[in-house]
Order: C-alpha cells, then sequence, then structure tokens
C-alpha cells in the first residue's frame, strides 16, 4: 500500500548563544558538523511518517458508518462511536464455501475488521493482535467471535485465505468472508470502508484499517486501531457481550 507521507517539518531557527568575534567565522562548519550526524535519524523519521500514512490511509469519507463520530470513554478502552447503532448487515460466504450473517452471532460480542491475504502490513498486524486478544481472554475466548471481510475479491481465492490463516494461527478462530467485487463491495460501503487497488503494484490494497466492537444486541459500539494493545480489547469484549 502508499500513500504520501506527510510532510515534516524542518526546524530551521534555532536560537544562539552570542560568541566572541573569534569564533564565528567556525560557526557554519560547526554546525554542518553537529547536523550530519542528524541526516540518518531524519531520513528514518519521514519513512515511517509514510508508512504510517499508508497503512490508516481511508479514501471513503465519512469514515465511520451513519456519519457517527468516535470519542474516549471512561468505559470502554476503545473509542465510543456517537450515536451508537445497528451493526451494518453482513452476509457473504466463507472461504469454505458457507453462508455466514453477522445476525447469526447474537449474543456474543463480534470482532469485524477488513483484511486480504496478500497484505505485506497492517492485515497481518490486525491477525496477530486478534489471535494475541483471544490468548489473553484465555477461558472468556467463547464471549467473541471475529469476522474477517476481504478487501481484495480477486486475489482473496479460498486456497490463499486458507494459507493466510494457517500461516496466523487462525484457521477455526476467525470468519473470513470473500466474494465477488459486487457482493464485497455493497458490505464495504455500508460500513463506509476505503479502499483502491494500488495502480503501481496491483497485489496491493490500501483500504481502511480498522477493528469494530459489535455489542451482543448487535449494536455497532467500539473502534480500534490496527496496532490496538490486546490486553485492552480483551477488557472490552465481555462488556460488548453484555450488552
Amino acid at each position: 500500500m502508499s500513500t504520501p507521507g506527510t510532510e515534516q517539518p524542518t526546524d530551521g531557527a534555532r536560537e544562539r548563544t552570542p560568541r566572541e568575534p573569534s569564533q564565528t567565522g567556525s560557526e557554519p562548519a560547526r554546525a554542518r558538523r553537529l547536523l550530519l550526524p542528524l541526516l540518518p535519524v531524519a531520513v528514518i523519521v519521514g519513512v515511517l511518517a509514510g508508512v504510517t500514512a499508508a497503512i490508516v490511509h481511508v479514501k471513503t469519507k465519512p469514515s465511520l458508518p451513519g456519519n457517527a463520530s468516535a470519542a474516549r470513554s471512561s468505559q470502554f478502552t476503545g473509542q465510543v462511536l456517537t450515536p451508537a447503532r445497528a451493526a451494518p448487515p453482513i452476509a457473504l460466504r466463507n472461504y469454505l464455501g458457507q453462508p455466514v450473517t453477522l445476525g447469526e452471532y447474537r449474543g456474543k460480542a463480534v470482532l469485524v475488521t477488513f483484511l486480504y491475504a496478500h497484505c505485506p502490513d497492517v492485515c497481518p498486524l490486525i491477525a496477530a493482535n486478534l489471535r494475541a486478544t483471544l490468548g489473553v481472554l484465555g477461558a472468556k475466548a467463547g464471549l467473541a467471535q471475529i469476522i474477517a471481510v476481504s478487501v481484495d475479491p480477486k486475489g482473496d481465492a479460498p486456497p490463499t485465505v486458507t494459507d493466510f490463516l494457517r500461516q496466523h494461527d487462525m484457521t477455526g478462530r476467525m470468519q473470513y468472508l470473500i466474494g465477488s467485487t459486487h457482493q464485497l463491495a455493497r458490505v464495504w460501503s455500508a460500513w463506509y470502508v476505503g479502499t483502491e487497488r494500488d495502480a503501481s503494484n496491483p497485489a496491493q490494497v490500501a483500504h481502511t484499517a480498522l477493528v469494530y466492537g459489535i455489542t451482543a444486541g448487535g449494536r455497532l459500539l467500539t473502534i480500534y486501531p490496527a496496532n490496538y494493545r490486546p490486553a485492552a480489547l480483551a477488557r472490552d469484549v465481555p462488556l460488548l457481550a453484555r450488552r
């Protein structure tokens, strides 16, 4: 995934302590010597900023279903959507060809995310965090159901998804839903998920990278960034399952 990075401002105006006339002539050379070791750091910061921008790149607006806003809450570690609303429906087939709907998991906390198997960065991160969340939940893992919806109808063929789930130790722990572009696009639209194939590298897709928390009653209530802390989401799961 590739998107423009955010330009970092340069600090070109630093206050200098007045010096004796004999030292003034060596000031430019001294400044160059001091700045040179910092150049690699500046380059690394710039690269990281570009990677971060690529991970969170979203083309669709507004970015949350129903034009909702999100804010921090004293009760949940994830941000809480205002107003809370019924989660948009999902009705697709998983990679095994079995029909799956969001509604069939009423009574559980459902964690919904959008992934693709060839993703080089954010999708493996989300999968790893979800696996770790189940590990933190331990005996309470049965309170949650994870649903991943593909953002790559061409690349997410059943064998590819099978490999992805095996590599990330999520076989049997996550419903991975696939379909045609038309079928998936209806879900993306309902969830306000942005997707854009990289013109320079068609195997990669820029997409919304969030985890959505759904209550046992079917309401979309919380959201989490891709790099959330598994222990934080594990704390929220029982709260979602009680609502």
